[in-house]
């Protein structure tokens, strides 16, 4: 997918949490202004640094992680 190329993990940037490639803005942070009611236009203007497709390359990247998610049922007693 070319969009997750948008998006790269760097140890030496916010300890290795996905970011947008070239920039310090953590994925988790325009999932949580997307969340919290923002909209692209919104983030992209007090995130000048941003792209337009980096928005959607983070819900991209959001969504390939859920869709990799395995949930294990555990027995209780």
């Amino acid at each position: 997918m070319a969009e997750l190329n948008r998006i790269t993990i760097d140890p030496a940037i916010l300890s290795g949490k996905p970011i947008v490639r070239g920039t310090r803005i953590s994925v988790e942070l325009v999932i949580d202004l997307l969340a919290s009611g923002w909209n692209p236009l919104q983030i992209l203007e007090n995130y000048p640094t941003l792209q337009p497709g980096d928005v959607e390359a983070c819900l991209k990247y959001a969504s390939a992680l859920l869709h990799e998610e395995c949930v294990y049922p555990l027995k209780t007693a």
